[in-house]
């Protein structure tokens, strides 16, 4: 009977884990030739497959890495290259702020473990799959974050591998990789009035911000602005009539 259960409780550690590995499927098919344009990158930027490779297994943030290789390439120091991403990756304070109620139930240990799979994408799956008010369940995550690393691993060492015959990848598609998963991923959620509006607000600061002296904080910039707004509309909307403020 004692093994029966412990059986049972494995199947469904099992069950949930993969339900979580399905729901990194659109990010597996956006991340596997991002992984390629990155290892081609890294290649040129002189890095060797095994450097290029380390560096996915270690880092496991797309925009940084991509960062890195250009840095890296143009003879910026180590202090440049950190400090530069770690300005870029400042979003993911917010990620991590967003997912706490989700999540603020785990012990810190996995919360560590768990923190290191939060990307853009896995973040914008995370979201819209869990609800805000109840706890999502630690193997779904682990299993969207683990399936999701190793596309991304494994596209980096391919395309680090076959980055000497890979002259301009733009002639195969690779560079509109990475806007055509955020394209996907926000069709995903945009499913209300409220999200229209947020994304239309977020996605036109970002623009504006980009092309100023403060490119670098668009993304922050945008989300912070872009979240306040959908919370003032949820809040308007939520109001008793007669009681909404403007």
């Amino acid at each position: 009977m004692r093994r029966s259960k412990v059986e049972r409780s494995g199947g469904a550690a099992l069950a949930r884990f993969a339900r979580g590995a399905r729901l990194a499927v659109p990010i597996v098919v956006g991340y596997v030739p991002i992984g390629l344009a990155y290892g081609v990158i890294a290649r040129h930027a002189g890095l060797s497959v095994s450097e290029a490779t380390l560096m996915s297994v270690l880092v496991f943030a797309g925009s940084a890495q991509f960062i890195a290789c250009g840095m890296v390439s143009s003879g910026a120091t180590a202090v440049a290259v950190v400090s530069t991403t770690l300005l870029v990756n400042l979003r993911h304070v917010l990620f991590s702020m967003s997912l706490l109620p989700r999540l603020g139930h785990l012990s810190r240990p996995l919360l560590a473990l768990i923190s290191f799979g939060v990307t853009d994408e896995t973040y914008g799956v995370a979201v819209g799959r869990f609800a805000a008010d109840e706890p999502a369940d630690w193997r779904e995550v682990a299993g969207l974050n683990f399936v999701s690393y190793i596309a991304w691993v494994a596209g980096s060492f391919t395309g680090a591998a076959l980055g000497a015959a890979v002259h301009d990848g733009s002639r195969f598609g690779i560079d509109f990789a990475l806007p055509s998963m955020f394209i996907c991923l926000l069709l995903m959620q945009v499913n209300s009035r409220t999200s229209v509006v947020v994304a239309v607000v977020a996605g036109a600061l970002a623009v504006a911000v980009a092309a100023s002296p403060l490119g670098a904080w668009s993304t922050v910039t945008a989300t912070v602005v872009g979240a306040a707004a959908g919370a003032i509309l949820d809040r308007r909307r939520a109001a008793p009539p007669g009681r909404q403020f403007c």
